[in-house]
């Protein structure tokens, strides 16, 4: 591990300045390896510290988006060298808070870095175009507008990569940006705000603030002067957030998670499915949106399936993710484990097989859930239908692709789907099936490129996309000019 990070306060930082909430109260994140060492402390601002982050980052709105969109970048280029020379210590910050392995820490902090670079990078890129006009005497174009101010809230899961694919875009587009974390990053979210402002933004141009959605986050998405809302996170949350936003006539966009399919041909390469399934499904504790769910498996290949995956997941070891021998770490707080472990149980009480895992460490006192596998899942039960966001895999039996199909499609979200197989047509038929944003064939189902675009079809999003080129059509709205 790299350097040892000091418990320490982190403040607001409000109009370029770090500052305590007005009301002096700050709470602590916890490590949920070990519950009783505190990583930090981050302030439980208010109402009134909202207002003045939001205040900041109208008020520098204006000569924000007057800059140059090359010169935009610029700033941008120099957090992801800030961000690259801190990654060890955000990576073991980001380990020690939300319990995700160091390694998978470290991929994750350069990947921030990447992304930071790579929207750095467009602005250098065009962002209009010319469109011939009915009158030869006129020159017709398109220009984009920033939207103003944006309203960042963001989950707990990855609090390096999710914040950054919003703030980079939002912020080369020329909006300015009021940024709240889940709680149980805010630590971990702190820091890549620093790396920002030692990148030297102007003023107000980002402000960061903590505290309670009910008040912070419900407070962004109701307060007048933010322009535009980008979300993830509950799919509950995410549609209170797309009624509220849309009653004022706010911009918004969301991304609420997946109920994700894996299936598994009966021509597929089975050791290169069970290896995907484990990754895609059971890596960051299984605490991915786009993480394996459902293993939907044609019955000539069942058995031999479910045996070479049990034989590798109970070989899995888990622990506090920050020793070479911790495959996968605790759920990433008491709430998240207390949900994970009803959803084992309720899998136990509608019928299903538990075969292994699911088995919990009191005396180890962190949130420790071993990975589960289920078998005997139907199409009705919780565990098929919910998204748990834990490692638990419900091993799904058919006789045809097209009930594969049917079944992968018999959920309300639509975020990932895999197939594996080695037939051209079966990969072609899935493409044009498969009811999901993202969509893979021979490889595990958690995982996008910076550089596509990310988004989910049916209740896993608001049918917007995220990263790479589309993150334009959000935090940009088209104007079309004519001149004559």
């Amino acid at each position: 591990m790299g350097v040892t990070v000091q418990k320490q306060e982190y403040l607001n930082l409000i109009k370029g300045k770090w500052m305590p909430a007005a009301s002096g109260d700050q709470r602590s994140s916890i490590n949920p390896a070990a519950p009783e060492e505190v990583v930090g402390y981050y302030q439980y601002s208010t109402e009134e510290d909202l207002n003045k982050a939001v205040e900041a980052a109208q008020e520098a709105s204006t000569e924000w988006r007057k800059k140059a969109a090359p010169e935009r970048g610029s700033y941008l280029y120099k957090a992801a060298n800030i961000l690259e020379s801190n990654v060890e210590e955000i990576a073991e910050t980001m380990t020690r808070e939300m319990g995700k392995t160091f390694p998978e820490a470290k991929g994750e902090t350069m990947r921030g870095a990447a992304i930071l670079k790579y929207y750095a990078g467009e602005g250098m890129r065009k962002t209009g175009d010319v469109i011939p006009s009915t009158d030869q005497e006129a020159l017709m174009f398109t220009k984009r507008d920033p939207l103003g101010v944006v309203g960042v809230i963001t989950p707990w899961n990855f609090p390096v990569a999710i914040p950054v694919w919003k703030m980079a875009p939002a912020l080369v587009y020329g909006n300015t940006v009021v940024f709240k974390p889940a709680q149980e990053a805010a630590v971990t979210a702190a820091k890549i705000v620093e790396c920002l402002a030692q990148a030297g933004l102007p003023e107000g141009v980002i402000n960061f603030v903590t505290g309670s959605g009910s008040t912070i986050g419900q407070g962004l998405v109701d307060h007048s002067k933010v322009n535009g809302i980008t979300f993830t996170g509950s799919e509950q949350v995410g549609r209170d957030i797309g009624q509220r936003a849309l009653a004022r006539g706010a911009k918004y966009q969301l991304e609420m998670g997946g109920k994700n399919p894996v299936i598994v041909a009966d021509d597929a390469d089975i050791d290169l499915a069970v290896d995907a399934v484990i990754s895609g499904g059971l890596k960051s504790t299984g605490q991915k949106c786009t993480a394996t769910s459902r293993v939907i498996v044609q019955r000539g290949v069942y058995e031999e399936f479910s045996q070479k995956l049990l034989q590798k997941v109970k070989g899995i070891k888990v622990g506090d993710g920050q020793h070479e021998n911790s495959w996968m770490g605790p759920c990433a707080s008491e709430n998240q484990f207390h949900s994970v472990s009803g959803y084992i149980e309720k899998g136990k009480e509608e019928g299903a097989t538990l075969l292994t895992g699911g088995e919990t460490f009191p005396e180890k006192k962190g949130y420790y859930i071993t990975p589960a596998v289920f078998d005997d899942v139907t199409r009705d039960m919780t565990i098929a239908r919910e998204e748990i966001f834990g490692p638990v895999l419900a091993l799904m039996k058919v006789d045809t692709l097209e009930e594969a199909f049917e079944t992968a499609n018999d959920v309300e979200y639509g975020l990932s789907a895999s197939l594996f197989t080695t037939n051209i047509q079966k990969s072609l038929a899935f493409i044009d099936e498969i009811e999901a944003g993202l969509v893979r064939v021979n490889a595990e189902s958690a995982g996008v490129e910076l550089q596509a675009p990310f988004g989910g079809m049916k209740r896993s999003s608001s049918h917007s996309r995220e990263q790479g080129e589309a993150a334009i059509e959000f935090f940009t709205s088209i104007k079309t000019v004519l001149v004559k």
